[in-house]
């Protein structure tokens, strides 16, 4: 979420552009479906420049962004991880892809039955979903999402966990005052940093270390 419909139009296409070029730069293919994230978070800020010029409200792109943002990405952050992840990691990994999937089936199930309604809030954008069992919910997706990255094994992608942990703090603080929205800022540095991990992957992973006794 960005704070005006023109900053989420600039912020989503910036993004975009760094996802098309991780997919480009990929040279594995188990990391195509974790390179290509930044282009699902550019085009959910894009949605959202949508949401701003109606004014909030219930409409296609309000659900839209909620789709993207909930039970999407729980699913598409577990699975890429674990597509990506080495091989010594992947039987863990299966737990937050449980959990991503589990979640993920049950925010589908509550954004189509109930409403979700955008709000305009001063410089920030409000979502209220009526979610059943919030606190749950909210732990499933964390584990699905947060959770893979710290896990994953992998050095660049739990740096990646770090910084979206503590700037998903940073954002949500600034939001809950109602101050100003920079998930997109967020957005960003996920992406850049996406773009780091991809450039500094080895054509071919590296063969798996087996310990003689």
């Amino acid at each position: 979420m960005c704070w005006s419909a023109t900053a989420d139009l600039a912020a989503g296409t910036a993004v975009a552009a760094i996802g098309v070029a991780c997919v480009v730069r990929a040279r594995r293919r188990t990391d195509l479906p974790l390179a290509a994230l930044p282009l699902l978070l550019g085009a959910h800020q894009i949605v959202e420049a949508r949401v701003w010029d109606a004014g909030g409200g219930t409409g296609p792109a309000t659900v839209a962004w909620a789709v993207i943002a909930l039970p999407l990405l729980a699913v598409r952050v577990s699975a890429g991880v674990l597509c990506a992840a080495p091989r010594h990691a992947r039987r863990r990994l299966l737990i937050p892809l449980a959990a991503g999937v589990a979640t993920a089936a049950a925010l589908a199930h509550s954004l189509a039955v109930r409403p979700v309604r955008a709000e305009i809030r001063g410089h920030t954008m409000g979502y209220v979903v009526d979610l059943p069992g919030p606190g749950l919910l909210i732990a499933g997706y964390l584990v699905a999402t947060l959770g893979a990255l710290l896990v994953s094994g992998d050095r660049g992608l739990v740096l990646l966990g770090v910084l979206t942990g503590a700037g998903a703090v940073v954002c949500w603080s600034l939001w809950e005052l109602e101050f100003v929205s920079t998930w997109c800022a967020c957005a960003a540095v996920v992406s850049v940093t996406l773009l780091g991990w991809v450039n500094a992957r080895d054509p071919v992973a590296p063969p798996e270390r087996v310990d003689h006794a």
